[in-house]
């Protein structure tokens, strides 16, 4: 299929993408406080999948909006354009990092300063006593990681591939939507999945299969970019995927409808159904929870009506969420560890959790309108275009005379230290560096 030379003007910027994304980014800073109530309100309480899965689709979608411009060259210029996603993955690498660290300091500070040692021994950190040395090999290769911030590793995984899919995408869809569901089946059936290290076994959201949705977020995020939607020519699909989302609503809060399908899956398994098709499992993204998913997207993109609430005034905080989504992560996940921290002191109440999700909450907002709206160094002003009584044509010609000699005069303290300081505070200089140009 012959790409065009010109990449297609980007329209407007869809306010369902940051708006959902915020949301997807507040469920995940809920539900990974465990034993709150609150997190028995959330996405995963009335369907198969929950925020993560929402989370890699939506950033799939922006990587496709994003990168495919620039896959539409040859040459020296395709692999620059490889090379700015791989930028991208270096980026997530070296914030896995920092949030690990982070959750450790978390974890260390909560036993020694709060006699709260519980961290100590779950999400994976007893690993770092019982085998320090795999604990120091496993955390920077990625297969080793701690529990409610393995996130990042899957999606640094996908962006390393990305290029590949990006242009395999544009050119043939089809056929990469076809591999990509042939990996997610021949994977989930044989259970193959990136190896774990030192505790052996495979990733817990395994990038074999979780490429899956990645892939679908990437296709819609082509169409979109060119301006033609997910939908275009499929609008009945909404009504299809609108009816399953109220088969998995059902599912969940009608017992005797979720005993019947459970067996239901239990027997097509016994049949020889593979188990990608007949189980929840978050690891494999089963089928359920993938479709699931997916007909959220079909839901939010199909009905005008998800848009019209995406750009009510009330969504605002959702979508500066949403448009720093790598930063609020990263604090996100630091502060559900300081609340896991706090909660093993407290246990279970609702008023605590009023007030430390609530609390958290105000931070992610502040967070992220500190960096969306920090003040930049003003933008020098241009001098002014020369008029026609100004142009150097009007000017009378003179010949140069040549400046008499003068004793050269010593610049004076004050002038050379302001000369010298710069004009915004080093601080502001280096937050400005760190602004993201990509929202994960």
């Amino acid at each position: 299929m012959a790409d065009p030379a010109v990449a297609p003007a980007l329209r407007k910027r869809d306010a369902r993408l940051d708006v959902f994304r915020g949301m997807a980014l507040v469920t995940i800073f809920v539900t990974h406080a465990p034993g709150n109530f609150y997190e028995n309100y959330t996405i995963r309480s009335w369907g198969f999948s929950d925020a993560a899965e929402a989370f890699v689709l939506m950033s799939g979608i922006s990587a496709g909006i994003a990168y495919s411009p620039s896959f539409r060259a040859k040459g020296a210029a395709l692999l620059s354009a490889a090379g700015r996603v791989w930028k991208r993955a270096w980026t997530l690498y070296l914030v896995q990092m920092l949030i690990t660290l982070a959750a450790l300091a978390v974890a260390a500070g909560a036993a020694r300063f709060l006699q709260a040692p519980d961290l100590m021994y779950k999400h994976g950190i007893a690993t770092l006593f019982r085998d320090p040395l795999g604990f120091l090999i496993g955390v920077p290769l990625l297969t080793h990681q701690l529990g409610y911030i393995n996130i990042l590793p899957l999606y640094i995984v996908l962006l390393l591939v990305a290029p590949v899919l990006i242009f395999v995408g544009m050119r043939w869809p089809v056929w990469l939507l076809a591999g990509s569901a042939l990996l997610w089946g021949v994977a989930g059936h044989y259970q193959w999945s990136l190896p774990s290290y030192p505790g052996g076994g495979g990733w817990f959201l395994n990038p074999m299969t979780w490429q899956m949705i990645f892939v679908v977020g990437l296709i819609v995020g082509f169409r979109t970019r060119s301006g033609l939607g997910p939908w275009r020519h499929l609008k009945w699909l909404r009504w299809v995927a609108l009816a399953f989302l109220l088969l998995s609503l059902a599912w969940r809060e009608w017992p005797a409808l979720g005993t019947m399908g459970n067996h239901g899956l239990w027997l097509a398994n016994e049949a020889g159904l593979s188990r990608v098709f007949t189980s929840f499992s978050k690891n494999y993204l089963a089928a359920p929870r993938l479709f699931h998913a997916i007909a959220l997207l079909g839901v939010v993109s199909g009905f005008a009506l998800f848009r019209w609430i995406a750009e009510r005034k009330v969504m605002f905080p959702f979508a500066l969420l949403g448009k720093q989504s790598l930063a609020v992560f990263a604090l996100g996940s630091v502060l559900d560890y300081a609340i896991q921290a706090i909660k093993s002191i407290t246990g279970e109440d609702i008023v605590m959790d009023s007030l430390l999700l609530g609390g958290g909450l105000i931070i992610l907002v502040a967070f992220a309108a500190s960096i969306t709206y920090w003040p930049k160094p003003p933008k020098p002003t241009p001098a002014p275009a020369p008029t026609a009584a100004t142009a150097p044509s009007a000017m009378p010609q003179q010949t140069p005379q040549p400046a008499p000699a003068a004793a050269p005069r010593p610049a004076p303290v004050t002038a050379t230290v302001e000369a010298a300081a710069p004009r915004w505070p080093l601080l502001v200089r280096a937050l400005n560096g760190l602004r993201p140009k990509q929202t994960f």
